[in-house]
């Protein structure tokens, strides 16, 4: 769980313990506690994992706790090593390389395209039938004086000086000038140019209605040039005769040639100047009729560097935001225990780690794209979140163990938390790295990279700094300035100043370790657990937020229907370039007539076989039929053309093609000269005896948006592949479109994927069916409301985008499967106190967690830039709604259909009445050493009901072990050998009362049916009593098999230290019984697991525990008799095989 605080992680796993010898670090707490979670909870998966985790981290713990300098300097200089990376850097910024498919179909196409009709710059270009976009300059121009309309004389005496000034823009590369003449696209010799502006010589006899400009071309009567208008004019109003009426849009193009490196070089200093060049005189107001828009291939280029650009200056107030809200987030009002450093460590460890991944990426040779600067701001707040984790997990731990074993149950204790956030997240990015955009796959390879170092660094260089944190706790020095300090409870003792108490003081003291001063409950902790808990627990609540998720889910549904696929050229560029209007300007005047499309056919044909000219026309009438292209008035066929010539003069030629020598020849001879664009179409073989290749071009018309787009080249390339011809269609443009028709396959794959994985990864860490049920729901309803609402909030299905959801795929983990395992491993019964449970571990760090990511993505808002807009927009929804679901929706849902939520009132109130039983016995023992009498105890038999719940223990006794050797809570008056004698004194006097209540009942019904001396035993737990509850007839087996357990005791000043160890602890062979049916073993095997609960808990179970025995006393058991002089002066071994619930104690 991202962002746990104080006592949140404890609730993922079972607790972790540690003994006092250095040399044996205990790693899981009491295995017989995960066995037993294991039991209830875990009973349909392996806890195997868990298991190692919490053993392999809890020695990490230790050892850095041993040796935290060598965890904070290696790091360290390992990050400086990597750094240097930077001097590798390969910056990708091609916009057609990131943000097409490797392998589109677009890109196939024009492969093919290029095999025969590569285009040819310098000696036969021809606009119509480039292959790619190339270097070039492109003006949109559009009335700037009200009147709408660009069909006039001063406005063309205005593009005319625009024209110049263009052309005459000189450029200088390595001492070389030339201008655009010099390096113009040319057709036979001739720079392709803008011949619409030949209009102003005719414009008097236009505007006098002499000549008409007749749509969609007309042939100049003065020039004979053909103008063909579409190109040129946008938006054109006709009259009914399909004459102009007005024009309010012009566009004029400048090619220039990209045939070699160098030509692409000096094409795209061009292009620098030209931008420059129109830029300024827009902005200097050189126009009073027009207002220009201008574009070049660089331009979007330049838009990816300029995004890169804007979001640098926000990384430094994004750092120093999160350190704030780190620092303060981590800050408590002890004094000493709060870690405010820590939190500034915390980020800093995550941008060392960050850094040190990136100079690795370049090292090995990974291109660096501008979207990458998105990661640091994902980075901190992931790396934040594991802060909280580790901290609240040290915070759990006893303040009187040593460093090495706080650093050791902490580890232990955050293992899984920390792990499986980090485990989730690497494997959503790993599953971007399959995707075909290099974008995505160039992003998600640093980002996982970058997540991996954290990880490593966080359980490395920032477990370091907090082992030394931990050395200054031990020692009470403030958490700021590093002097020792008292703590509250003994400042208030010392009537120390309001100032002292509420700044400086803070620590634990030793003498009194668990007064309430010292040791307060979270405020926002009691707030989820007292108020939201409550508020949920409530019927119309829950229904309120049943209704909600509702109608969630229906907007999220509605959402998905109105989704837009495709990245749009303008929303690469920032808002303020001048890129954006003329996107603007271009998709309101020039979508009538947008493409070009070339039609390719290859392949063994026979062009003057009759079939195949009838399935070449029935091809192209194909193509021309959809509603995506225009009439045949638009195509450029030279099969059409050429027939139509021989047909028409045939008397006068007396030629015949009806074989294939015959029909090149023919062509070659009469009509395929070179100065026609045809003899661009119609590829032969080496020997020009066949034809190999030809291209055809169709016009498309009315293509809006993305998704006409989208659907235009699916149809087009449907069309050819039901062709029994080998053809396919191109427009350089149709490599950007791919992109269009993969993303909603490749998002929803991803997802679907990336969604099994992290239910198996989460049954893996947390195994437990209906938990996984759970997530796996989280997950669909997270990334469905993602999906949805994203395209509600204006955010494309495109591959920036699928980014974010393959990325959120990880992030909508980290809340939901730690809230479901909280609730599903609760010792609580009833379902109000599950959620209680639940929300008051971890409605905190998940709080935290959802501030400190949406606050390090504050700078992606501030960028002003759709990308990284679209990175803060889809971060902040996963967020929230992963936060909402696992605040409210999920305990909602597990309280109405998770364990125990069918269970009557009734039963809960019955098995709260047997508890409740339990406590008013153990309310009596107010010593450790007090039996009770045997009216109070619950050792007969109580029918045959059955025990509901798990035994009590002590009431008011606060987990201390009752006397008998595992509490770690030394009195003060045990080290006086004044209060030692009181306290015996007491004992005596104790023992004698009681003594007489056995002596009134000597006898005692113990097994049922049989009178038998009666023999006192201490049950503070109630693990007999729910032995003798629910099976009032066992069978027992007093053949004991013996085995050696070792229990040292030393005595001075009448003080007895005793230590098991864990290898002894967890012997089976402890059970000396044997039973005659299942049931009745299980039923003891829980019962001593409970017993050993109380005598093992976290932080207490691993130190030396004291306590001041009587005199002399006899331990009896169903076997044996031992008696044990108590001699100061000695240390005696007493080696014994007795089980705990089997021992009778009295003086």
């Amino acid at each position: 769980m991202d962002g746990m605080s104080d006592s949140d992680t404890g609730m993922l796993h079972g607790n972790n313990t540690i003994g006092n010898n250095e040399d044996h670090v205990g790693t899981v707490s009491g295995v017989e506690e995960t066995k037993t979670s294991s039991y209830l909870t875990m009973t349909c998966g392996i806890s195997l994992v868990d298991k190692a985790l919490n053993k392999s981290f809890g020695r990490l713990g230790h050892f850095i706790g041993k040796n935290p300098g060598y965890f904070v300097i290696v790091p360290t200089l390992l990050t400086i090593i990597f750094v240097t990376g930077i001097q590798q850097l390969k910056y990708q910024m091609d916009p057609e390389y990131l943000f097409s498919p490797v392998n589109g179909e677009g890109k196939a196409e024009r492969a093919i395209v290029e095999t025969y009709f590569k285009t040819n710059y310098t000696h036969r270009f021809d606009a119509g039938r480039i292959t790619r976009p190339g270097r070039f300059g492109r003006v949109i121009v559009i009335p700037n004086d009200g009147i709408n309309n660009l069909i006039r004389p001063e406005v063309f005496k205005e593009l005319r000086i625009l024209d110049q000034i263009i052309q005459n823009t000189t450029v200088d590369v390595d001492g070389e000038e030339f201008k655009y003449i010099d390096v113009c696209a040319k057709w036979q010799d001739e720079c392709f140019n803008n011949d619409i502006l030949n209009l102003d010589q005719i414009m008097d006899e236009i505007l006098s209605k002499e000549i008409n400009l007749t749509f969609p071309f007309m042939i100049d009567p003065v020039t004979w040039d053909l103008h063909l208008f579409p190109v040129f004019f946008g938006g054109t109003v006709l009259s009914p005769e399909n004459t102009i009426v007005s024009v309010p849009s012009l566009q004029m193009i400048y090619f220039v040639t990209a045939d070699t490196p160098k030509q692409d070089a000096r094409g795209s200093a061009w292009e620098e100047a030209f931008l420059l060049t129109v830029g300024t005189a827009v902005d200097k107001g050189f126009f009073k009729h027009i207002y220009v828009a201008r574009f070049a291939s660089r331009t979007l280029d330049h838009e990816l560097e300029r995004n890169t650009r804007s979001v640098v200056p926000y990384f430094t107030s994004t750092f120093v935001l999160m350190a704030a809200f780190s620092v303060i987030t981590c800050m408590m009002g002890d004094q000493v225990r709060s870690k405010p450093w820590l939190g500034l460590l915390g980020n800093l460890s995550a941008i060392m780690a960050t850094c040190a991944a990136f100079g690795l990426a370049m090292y090995l040779g990974i291109e660096f794209i501008g979207i990458n600067l998105a990661a640091p701001f994902l980075m901190i707040s992931i790396g934040i979140d594991d802060t909280f984790v580790m901290l609240a997990a040290w915070r759990r731990t006893s303040s009187q163990l040593s460093v090495p074993e706080r650093m050791s149950l902490m580890l232990s204790d955050a293992a899984v938390s920390i792990t499986i956030t980090s485990v989730t997240d690497m494997v959503s990015f790993w599953i971007g790295i399959l995707s075909p955009f290099p974008s995505v796959r160039i992003f998600c390879i640093y980002s996982g990279f970058a997540v991996c170092f954290i990880f490593v660094w966080h359980i490395t260089f920032f477990a370091g700094c907090m082992a030394l944190s931990g050395y200054c706790e031990e020692k009470n020095l403030h958490s700021i300035f590093g002097f020792k300090v008292q703590p509250l409870s003994v400042a208030i003792k010392e009537n120390r100043s309001w100032f002292y108490k509420k700044f400086i003081s803070g620590g634990i003291d030793l003498n009194n370790p668990e007064n309430k001063v010292d040791n307060k409950e979270h405020m926002m902790m009691v707030f989820f657990r007292d108020k939201i808990a409550a508020a949920i627990n409530k019927g119309w609540v829950k229904a309120l937020i049943i209704i909600i998720f509702g109608a969630y889910i229906a907007g999220a549904g509605y959402g998905l229907t109105k989704m837009k696929e495709g990245l749009e050229r303008r929303k690469l560029s920032k808002d303020d370039s001048y890129s954006v209007k003329f996107f603007d300007l271009e998709d309101e005047f020039y979508r009538e007539f947008p493409y070009r499309i070339q039609v390719i056919l290859t392949g063994d044909l026979n062009y003057s076989d009759p079939n195949t000219q009838n399935e070449i026309e029935k091809l192209m009438q194909a193509l021309e039929s959809t509603s995506y292209v225009t009439s045949s008035m638009y195509t450029e066929s030279w099969l059409r053309t050429f027939l139509t010539f021989i047909d028409r003069n045939q008397e006068f030629l007396n030629v015949t093609i009806n074989s294939e020598q015959d029909f090149i020849d023919v062509m070659k001879e009469y009509w395929l000269f070179p100065e026609q664009s045809y003899s661009l179409d119609v590829k032969f073989n080496k020997n020009g005896t066949r034809i190999i290749a030809s291209r055809f071009l169709i016009q498309a018309v009315n293509i809006t948006d993305t998704n006409h787009e989208k659907v235009m080249v699916r149809d087009l390339r449907q069309i050819c592949k039901d062709s029994p011809l080998s053809v396919s269609v191109f427009h350089p443009y149709f490599v950007f479109f791919d992109q269009f028709e993969l993303v909603r396959p490749t998002s929803i794959q991803s997802m679907v994927i990336g969604a099994l994985i992290m239910m198996i990864i989460s049954f893996i860490f947390i195994p437990n069916l209906l938990c996984s049920f759970w997530v796996a729901l989280s997950i669909v309803s997270i990334e469905l409301g993602v999906a949805g609402y994203m395209s509600l909030w204006d955010v494309n299905l495109d591959s920036i985008s699928m980014i974010n959801l393959i990325m959120c795929i990880g992030f909508s983990v980290d809340f939901t499967a730690h809230i479901c395992y909280s609730y599903m491993s609760s010792k609580s019964r009833h379902p109000d106190d599950k959620v209680k449970e639940a929300l008051y571990s971890l409605g905190m760090p998940i709080l935290q967690g959802a501030l400190s990511t949406i606050l390090g993505c504050i700078g992606l808002l501030l960028a002003d830039s759709y990308i990284f807009l679209v990175f803060f927009k889809m971060i902040f929804l996963v967020i929230f709604f992963g936060a909402m679901h696992g605040l409210f929706l999920l305990p909602v849902l597990l309280s109405l259909f998770g364990p125990d939520s069918c269970t009557s009132e009734l039963e809960f109130e019955d098995d709260h009445s047997k508890r409740d039983a339990k406590l008013v016995v153990l309310e009596k023992s107010f010593s450790p050493y007090v039996i009770p009498h045997p009216q109070l105890t619950l050792s007969t038999p109580f029918s045959n009901k059955s025990f509901l719940g798990a035994p009590y223990k002590g009431f008011g006794i606060d987990d201390k072990d009752q006397g008998i050797g595992t509490s770690g809570e030394d009195s003060s008056e045990s080290s006086s050998s004044k209060s030692q004698r009181r306290q015996a004194i007491e004992d005596e006097n104790t023992r004698r009362r009681y003594e007489e209540g056995w002596r009134r009942s000597s006898s005692h019904n113990l097994s049922g049916s049989v009178l038998a001396q009666f023999q006192p035993s201490i049950d503070l737990y109630g693990a007999e009593a729910k032995r003798m509850w629910t099976e009032p007839n066992y069978n027992y087996n007093d053949d004991f098999s013996q085995s050696q357990h070792h229990t040292v005791f030393e005595m001075g000043d009448r003080e007895v230290e005793r230590r098991i160890s864990d290898d002894i602890r967890l012997k089976r062979s402890d059970d000396r019984r044997y039973f005659n049916d299942q049931d009745t073993r299980n039923f003891v095997e829980e019962s001593r697991r409970y017993s050993d609960d109380g005598k093992h808990k976290v932080g207490d179970d691993r130190r030396r525990r004291k306590y001041t025995p009587p005199e002399d006393f006899v331990i009896k058991s169903k076997t044996g008799e031992f008696r044990i002089e108590m001699n100061s002066k000695k240390k005696m071994e007493a080696n014994f095989d007795l089980k705990f619930d089997d021992f009778d104690f009295f003086n």
